[in-house]
């Protein structure tokens, strides 16, 4: 997803760049979304709904039961406090999740790209070159399936197949995306792309490295999560 865009260097949170060349990413990436995603599961980042919201302070606690004149020990009110706020990053992440797909397609719009041939570019401009098969594979996608979605990119002038001079086979290629059409992408992202400039500048370099970290994990359980569920 994904990740919002800059071009400058090729990490899942870090990637802050729209061009969908080498280093570049889309925000919403497949890897996560899916890149990715996104990572990814696609909409909704990965998060499950919370089945029940946690418990308002005292409830079900019985009158007098808890610590002196009834007052909630101050371990259980810790506890309490923790879960909601646990509970409040997983729905702020759904949401995310949400918007940027919003986002994601009114790009895709824009340019004539479907919500997945964003995505596959995505990893492109963040992991290509690769192969159509490791493309595929990455985005969780049947490598007949691929095959339409290069199809349609290489037509729109947004990829180029190389010869593949490693492959064991001649007819081994490589895709890579082609900067040439960055432009409009950089466009149509420099709004979000400057609404987290601005939120990134009220944290300091310590903090900065906590949310990097945070982000990175995040992409990372949900890469597992899909794996896990692709593989049945």
């Amino acid at each position: 997803m994904d990740p919002i865009l800059d071009g400058e260097d090729d990490g899942p949170p870090e990637d802050k760049g729209a061009v969908p060349g080498e280093g570049d990413s889309v925000p919403g990436g497949a890897d996560v979304a899916a890149d990715s995603a996104g990572a990814a599961a696609d909409a909704g980042m990965g998060v499950a709904p919370e089945m029940a919201s946690a418990p308002r302070d005292g409830a079900g606690t019985p009158p007098g039961g808890a610590g002196d004149g009834g007052r909630v020990p101050g371990a259980v009110a810790v506890a309490r406090t923790r879960r909601r706020l646990i509970t409040g990053i997983k729905e702020s992440l759904r949401a995310m999740g949400t918007q940027l797909s919003l986002l994601n397609h009114q790009v895709g719009a824009r340019v004539e790209l479907k919500d997945v041939d964003l995505n596959c570019l995505d990893l492109l401009a963040r992991r290509g070159p690769l192969s159509p098969t490791a493309l595929a594979r990455r985005a969780g996608l049947h490598p007949a399936t691929m095959t339409g979605i290069l199809d349609r990119l290489e037509r729109g002038g947004w990829v180029v197949r190389d010869r593949d001079p490693d492959a064991p086979d001649r007819r081994g290629v490589t895709v890579r995306p082609l900067r040439e059409r960055g432009a409009d992408l950089y466009r149509l992202y420099s709004g979000m792309n400057a609404s987290l400039d601005e939120i990134c500048a009220g944290y300091d370099e310590a903090e900065l490295e906590l949310l990097a970290g945070f982000l990175r994990r995040t992409t990372d359980a949900g890469q597992s999560a899909a794996a896990d569920l692709a593989l049945g």
